[in-house]
């Protein structure tokens, strides 16, 4: 039994939360992600789509291990805002998710506060509304073999419950693959002999 760590928790599906204070409203958009380029396309919609806005504070975590990650205040006075989001993202133990608050101003000033008390209760409010599930890291491989090994490889990731996709049977044979991360050591020792070929894509 492998005792890497391979699972971490984010959400399922976009979720919303809102938090109002002096006529200020503060509406929290969450979503589940995967690259930083979905993360620039999203926003740069939400800046589209709530362009009447004053602010779009954001922060987000990236994968298994959440070293990618970044708090964005856009404005808001240092600290107020971004880090506020993180926080709740981090108290809630979610990586893979991106919340951009969108702040409507109201004409009073909240103070800093009262900002940090709106970005955090209303990412929260989110948060609470999102299904949360497992997800587990892993590799995608493109494995190349011959013919003649095609049954030994398969019975592999028949073994490991190893899912498979542009599966191309020719003279040479070739399958793309996903490893679960603790799954790794096991899957390259026992496909080693059969390849001719493993890249990662």
């Amino acid at each position: 039994m492998s005792l890497i760590k391979d699972t971490f928790l984010s959400i399922s599906s976009p979720s919303e939360g809102l938090y109002k204070d002096n006529g200020s409203r503060f509406i929290a958009l969450a979503y589940p992600v995967e690259t930083e380029e979905e993360i620039k396309g999203i926003i740069d919609s939400l800046k589209k789509e709530y362009h009447d806005a004053r602010h779009h504070c954001y922060a987000y975590r990236l994968g298994l291990d959440g070293t990618k990650f970044r708090a964005n205040d856009d404005g808001e006075p240092s600290g107020s805002a971004g880090r506020q989001i993180l926080g709740q993202l981090d108290s809630a133990g979610l990586s893979d998710i991106l919340v951009v608050v969108v702040r409507y101003f109201g004409g009073i000033k909240l103070g800093i506060p009262g900002l940090i008390r709106a970005y955090r209760s209303s990412t929260s409010d989110a948060l609470s509304k999102a299904e949360v599930v497992e997800k587990v890291a892993g590799k995608n491989y493109r494995l190349t073999f011959d013919y003649l090994a095609m049954n030994d490889v398969m019975k592999v990731l028949k073994d490991l419950n190893i899912p498979q996709s542009n599966q191309d049977f020719g003279i040479s044979c070739s399958v793309d693959v996903r490893v679960r991360l603790s799954q790794e050591k096991d899957f390259l020792e026992r496909l080693e002999k059969f390849l001719l070929s493993l890249k990662d894509i």
